[in-house]
């Protein structure tokens, strides 16, 4: 995987638009009154931008935010390959025929975690499960992902129901800045703890935060595929 979280079900909300020339994912939509100038997004009424100074917690820097997404059946290719595992989330490492997928796109599911099918369906990944189907997407307590809300991180750092900010989108892996609408829309997220990764392999300040389903082909390829390092996270 490309993280250490341990997904015993994950996935997303969000729904594709079916349009192949988009690779970016798309934020939840918010209100015109309350939406950032310049970026088309923005808090929601209920989660305003700004605190008092005298209550808002100290930022912290130092921290790497790894994107994660729900792979797409349809923008996959490669020869089909059987999938064996369990027909339903409450097994572990099953040995049922769960039915043929494109070869990357099985590949990617086991990356990020989560994929829909051509049928609809969810084929899901963890390294405690294996491979499941569901009708949608979720974590191991049945909680349904929520595209730039829902995050993990190691329990021993930030304990699940932690919710945070992106304050500083700090560079990307070549040293570069990431997009300005990509660290707009991260940044204008409100984010909560809802997974973990294994004990200890997630690191001091690392955090994977879900963008939702992938849109398009070549997804990876896109400024929406990133780690960020050296950003700066606010808590509460």
């Amino acid at each position: 995987m490309r993280s250490a979280r341990v997904l015993a079900a994950v996935l997303l909300l969000a729904g594709c638009d079916g349009d192949a020339s988009r690779t970016e994912p798309v934020p939840p939509p918010v209100p015109p009154a309350t939406a950032s100038a310049g970026t088309g997004w923005g808090p929601s009424p209920s989660q305003p931008a700004t605190t008092s100074p005298a209550t808002e917690p100290p930022a912290t820097g130092g921290w790497e935010v790894t994107v994660y997404y729900t792979a797409v059946e349809d923008y996959h290719s490669g020869a089909p390959e059987t999938v064996t595992g369990c027909p339903r989330i409450d097994c572990a490492h099953g040995d049922e025929d769960l039915g043929e997928y494109k070869s990357d796109f099985v590949a990617a599911v086991q990356q990020e975690g989560t994929g829909r099918t051509a049928s609809g369906d969810y084929l899901n990944w963890s390294h405690d499960t294996g491979y499941w189907l569901d009708s949608r997407p979720r974590d191991a307590a049945g909680r349904a992902l929520r595209p730039f809300v829902s995050a993990a991180a190691d329990p021993q750092v930030l304990a699940r129901g932690t919710r945070f900010r992106i304050v500083g989108c700090g560079r990307q892996d070549d040293g570069s800045r990431a997009a300005a609408e990509v660290c707009a829309a991260l940044r204008a997220a409100r984010w909560t703890v809802t997974d973990e990764f294994t004990p200890g392999l997630g690191g001091d300040k690392h955090v994977d935060a879900y963008i939702g389903e992938q849109t398009g082909p070549g997804f990876t390829d896109s400024p929406w595929y990133l780690t960020l390092h050296d950003a700066t996270l606010r808590t509460g």
